[in-house]
């Protein structure tokens, strides 16, 4: 008799809609590797208590998705580096020890997507940034690692904008602005990171900062990225020069992917097989 497949697992509040077990059971039948992946739903109060039950329970890694990410980081014993700077986590790993260790893909993900596949040099160009949560805070680490000339947060809350800024540490290259104070400047870049899309709401911001060659980027994806691209095109962003997050969602699983299995997925039959229906 075979012994059991790894178990692994997504958890969110909701977590239905999650592509994570398709994109982590495609990237096992890729490589040969067994396993399980389950969707968890976990009420906020719950969910430390759920991760924990699934790792006593002998699950061996657990993806983390919204309102969780937090959470996540703080219920860990040790830490990325790119977790702890972002003070976020959306991959657990139990050790052998039994002690939880926190990882941030988010960051990683978006770079690899929007440069190698979608072909965007970030060194050297300007960036705005749009919402302050915890997978801004991962954008915005991994864009100041890029290269980028200069970053530009902005939140509809301006002190949370204004904490990541800090924490990055560097005010010549990354500052803040209000959400309504951003008339006169132009950026080549403009990534969509707030929950706009999926809570409602529209992107009063002037068209004037999309300049003729501007780059757009939305981490959500499908129908949850049209009202970003709406405004984005009707401001100047070329229809093909506009990215979704999907290529996002398959980097970062890839990185937790490799995290537990030691070996890396070849990422792009997965995002296309995907991007035929979303």
């Amino acid at each position: 008799m075979s012994a059991e497949a790894p178990r692994f697992a997504v958890f969110g509040h909701p977590i239905a809609h999650s592509l994570s077990p398709r994109i982590h059971e495609a990237f096992a039948a890729q490589l040969g590797i067994r396993l399980e992946y389950a969707t968890i739903d976990a009420e906020p109060a719950r969910f430390e208590a759920a991760v924990r039950q699934f790792f006593a329970e002998g699950g061996v890694g657990a993806n983390v998705t919204l309102p969780h990410k937090h959470a996540a980081f703080a219920m860990a014993d040790e830490h990325t580096e790119a977790a702890r700077r972002t003070g976020v986590a959306n991959t657990l790993t139990r050790l052998p020890d039994g002690r939880i260790k926190a990882h941030n893909t988010d960051g990683g993900g978006f770079v690899r997507d929007i440069t190698e596949r979608g072909g965007f040099d970030l060194r050297g160009h300007d960036a705005l940034l749009l919402g302050a949560g915890g997978a801004a805070k991962a954008v915005a680490w991994a864009l100041m690692d890029a290269g980028v000339q200069s970053l530009t947060i902005v939140n509809r809350t301006p002190e949370r904008a204004d904490e990541v800024a800090d924490a990055i540490g560097e005010p010549a290259r990354c500052h803040t602005r209000y959400w309504d104070g951003l008339e006169g400047e132009c950026f080549d870049l403009i990534v969509n990171a707030t929950s706009i899309g999926v809570t409602g709401g529209g992107f009063d911001l002037p068209m004037s900062i999309v300049q003729d060659h501007s780059t757009a980027y939305d981490l959500c994806y499908g129908a949850s990225a049209a009202e970003f691209k709406g405004w984005a095109v009707a401001a100047g962003v070329r229809p093909d020069w506009f990215r979704d997050g999907l290529g996002m969602l398959v980097e970062q699983a890839a990185d937790a992917f490799e995290a537990w299995h030691g070996q890396r997925p070849d990422t792009d039959p997965v995002y296309r097989e995907l991007r035929q229906r979303y």
